[in-house]
């Protein structure tokens, strides 16, 4: 039987302990969202308190999520991973440590948000470009399928969960404590993962680069700064690149804010719901991202994938429209469920995208621009939405967040061309699997032995001699050749010539008698 295309990853040992240490910091950052809210609230802290801290990792996110990218393409990507998971540990110790002895204060969560965010920054670009050293191109597809489904399972369900279990049987700050023994557990998983060098031109492309305009070396930091403008200045020169982030920066600026902010308006005023209608509406949301996300890492990467990956996008939107249009929960929720499956199977395709059709040099730069889009654009449409949702309606917002993405999605596709550039550039070829052959076992026949032959002999009398009689032969005569009898050849006379005396010649006569003598051709 052969192995489900989605779990075909798992039969390599180093991407089995990238999972592993993947599922645990997804778990701890589940434990850590919910954990942090009580946190604050355990030590009198409120709203404002509450969107500092929150406020303080999106700024370290921002911070530094380019270089974090210029960075993966630079260093080895799993030293990179196993930094971020030994100072995340270490951070949520001492804040785990602070919350048991009573000791904690919102400046101190604070600090570690914005570490915090500083880490996250670091860690997406260095873990999409080291997954295509340690997958083959053929699975990268199904292990950003196993990324999608696992990070809403876990960091929006189970982690979540468990940190609501630890905190009402003990505390936030046990919750805490847990939430670094999951960091700790990622950093022994990836121990565990071989430490590969950079891929192809990578090796060679950076270090110490010469500055044109001194003649010396390039400051570290400058070069850094070169690197990030290179990865800008390749998304520009890339149609398809910059299509897909132009459209997905307007997706994110027109969906985000209403879902996040205008939905419990919504259950609320419309539906006549609380937080359990709330809490099950996303739960639908992430349970459809995780089926949509196994779905498409259980089939072959589209043909037209540029064309597939947007249109999953631009109609995925479309289900919000119901949020203005009913007052049903039950709608709402399988709208939830399909803008859910839509967006992050489109997701699957994006990261598989970047890993095999972006160069091994600029897969990092290129991956953190990915990440730095959401982050910029998310805290605008989440400022903007509430304002909108009072001027115009909550019906007119989410109508337009349905139908708008649709038209710009079209448009997109269209304006780069990318119907042409996924016929040029086809990634379909994928080996075929084939399992070792069975030995052919062949039961041995038992068989009788055979009886002997007898073959009785056969009297034969001995041939006769065969006498052959000489022929006599008479003895040839004697060829006799007679003589041919000749007469000698007679003397062949030759009479003399009477010749008369040369007279003497006059001297023109002479001259005349030597031109006569002259060989011909001379």
């Amino acid at each position: 039987m052969s192995t489900p295309r989605a779990l075909r990853p798992l039969r390599n040992p180093a991407y089995r302990w990238l999972a592993a240490a993947l599922v645990s910091s997804l778990v701890g950052s589940g434990i850590w969202l919910v954990a942090l809210v009580w946190q604050i609230v355990a030590i009198g802290g409120g709203a404002a308190e509450l969107s500092l801290v929150a406020g303080a990792s999106a700024i370290g996110m921002l911070l530094t999520t380019l270089l974090g990218g210029a960075l993966a393409d630079r260093i080895p990507q799993r030293r990179i991973l196993l930094v971020v998971e030994v100072v995340r540990t270490a951070s949520v110790g001492i804040v785990a440590l602070l919350s048991l002895t009573g000791a904690l204060a919102v400046w101190q969560l604070a600090a570690v948000a914005l570490v915090g965010g500083v880490m996250a920054g670091l860690y997406y670009p260095a873990y999409s470009a080291l997954l295509p050293s340690v997958v083959p191109e053929d699975q990268l597809l199904a292990a950003n399928g196993f990324e999608g489904m696992a990070r809403p399972v876990l960091m929006q369900a189970a982690g979540p969960a468990l940190a609501s279990a630890l905190i009402a049987v003990s505390s936030p700050g046990a919750a805490l404590a847990v939430a670094a023994l999951t960091g700790a557990a990622a950093v022994g998983f990836l121990v565990k993962v071989p430490d590969l060098p950079l891929r192809g031109e990578q090796a060679g492309d950076h270090g110490e680069q010469p500055d044109a305009s001194s003649g010396g070396t390039r400051h570290p930091a400058l070069a850094l700064l070169v690197d990030v403008r290179e990865g800008f200045v390749y998304m520009a020169r890339t149609p398809w690149l910059l299509g897909t982030l132009g459209f997905a920066s307007l997706l994110i600026l027109l969906i985000m804010g209403p879902f996040e902010v205008l939905v419990p308006f919504v259950i609320k005023d419309s539906a006549g719901g609380g937080p359990q209608e709330h809490a099950l509406i996303l739960a639908a949301f992430g349970i459809g991202g995780a089926v949509g996300s196994m779905v498409v890492a259980s089939l072959k990467l589209p043909r037209r994938y540029l064309t597939v990956m947007n249109l999953l996008w631009a109609f995925g939107c479309l289900p919000l429209a119901v949020f203005g249009l009913t007052d049903q929960i039950w709608l709402m929720v399988i709208a939830a469920f399909a803008v859910g499956a839509a967006f992050n199977g489109g997701v699957v395709i994006w990261g598989t995208l970047l890993q095999r059709r972006v160069p091994p040099a600029m897969l990092g730069r290129v991956s953190s621009l990915d990440f730095f889009v959401s982050l910029a654009f998310m805290p605008v449409s989440m400022a903007i939405a509430g304002p909108a949702g009072e001027t115009i309606g909550l019906p007119v917002v989410f109508l337009i967040a349905g139908v708008a993405p649709l038209v710009i999605g079209v448009v997109a596709i269209v304006a780069a061309r990318m119907t042409r550039d996924e016929i040029a550039h086809p990634l379909l070829v994928e080996p075929v699997e084939t399992k070792p052959a069975e030995p052919l076992l062949v039961e041995p026949v038992e068989t009788e032995p055979a009886e002997a032959l007898l073959v009785e002999p056969v009297e034969t009398e001995p041939a006769e001699a065969l006498l052959v009689e000489p022929v006599e032969t008479e003895p040839a005569e004697p060829l006799l050749v007679e003589p041919v009898e000749t007469k000698p050849a007679e003397a062949l006379l030759v009479e003399p010539v009477e010749t008369k005396p040369v007279e003497t010649e006059s001297a023109e006569g002479a001259v005349a008698g030597a031109e006569g003598l002259v060989p011909v051709g001379a």
